[in-house]
């Protein structure tokens, strides 16, 4: 049965939740002497990335939690960025690290993630934080892996026992994702760039998940009637404009629920990064007065 209406699974909502949460728990991190503070290093000249990054520094102000932007510059070597990300990991009062991407040609986000200590890697980043995800065991998922099951929680989105169906195996969002969908008891489908006959795995999901990035993607042929679809796909328009993997028109009406690209997934992601920061910051400040 097709359906008549399709929800708008809005993370705007969630987002100022969990900042809310945040801000409360920086103050009281501060008040007992431990303040919250995130480092972002950033080597790359690219505006959405900066865009980005002011986003989270801003948000980060209004939380009460202290950002560090690391500009080291476009045409900075990998080892450069390795001995920040090594002397953010050894400074006490450092709480959170995120390394921005894009980065220089020379340089791979895969071979540099494991210079941040695991318990600062709030982005999860690090292949030992993406190693006891898969584990189960604690550790920090990556924030847009993160918001997407918060967004499914958030508005009521039963996992367990359910098909989903997840395009995209990247370590940030498809496979981490995946990870928590299974540790939510859902029956997980991973599909890439090389899957033959798209439409065949999707159309029998009922959560679809979709993160590769490219515009327009997914359309009615690929989705059944109510699956509920999250759309982490984030395109740049000619007009300056964002779309999502999701082709919004083709699917309303059809699908249960959708997010909306921006306004989805995103500011959720964001809210994540200073949660997970003050969480780590609690973690100092128990460790510090056991």
């Amino acid at each position: 049965m097709t359906s008549t209406l399709t929800a708008v699974l809005d993370g705007t909502e969630l987002a100022r939740e969990i900042r809310t949460y945040a801000a409360a728990a920086a103050a009281e991190l501060t008040a007992s002497g431990t303040p919250p503070r995130l480092a972002v290093v950033v080597a790359t000249d690219d505006e959405s990335s900066a865009w980005y990054v002011r986003s989270i520094a801003g948000a980060a102000a209004r939380t009460g939690i202290r950002c560090e932007i690391v500009d080291l510059g476009p045409d900075v070597g990998p080892e450069r960025i390795r001995a920040a990300l090594r002397t953010l990991s050894a400074d006490a009062a450092v709480h959170g690290i995120v390394l921005q991407t894009p980065l220089p040609p020379d340089a791979s986000s895969e071979d540099l993630a494991d210079a941040i200590d695991p318990d600062k890697d709030v982005d999860g980043a690090n292949p030992l934080s993406l190693g006891r995800l898969a584990a189960g065991l604690p550790a920090f998922a990556p924030a847009t892996a993160a918001a997407v099951l918060a967004l499914l929680d958030h508005h009521g989105i039963p996992l367990s026992g359910r098909k989903a169906t997840v395009v995209g195996r990247s370590t940030v969002v498809g496979k981490p994702a995946a990870q928590l969908l299974l540790q939510r008891d859902a029956t997980v489908t991973i599909c890439h760039r090389h899957t033959k006959d798209l439409a065949e795995l999707t159309r029998p999901a009922e959560v679809l998940v979709v993160a590769v990035g490219r515009a327009g993607l997914i359309t009615a042929e690929h989705v059944a009637p109510d699956a509920v679809v999250i759309d982490v796909g984030t395109n740049p328009t000619p007009d300056g404009a964002l779309v999502g993997d999701v082709d919004e028109a083709s699917v309303a009406g059809r699908v249960a629920g959708l997010t909306p690209v921006p306004g989805g997934v995103g500011p959720v992601t964001t809210a994540l990064l200073l949660e997970h920061t003050v969480r780590s910051a609690a973690r100092t400040r128990a460790e510090e007065n056991p």
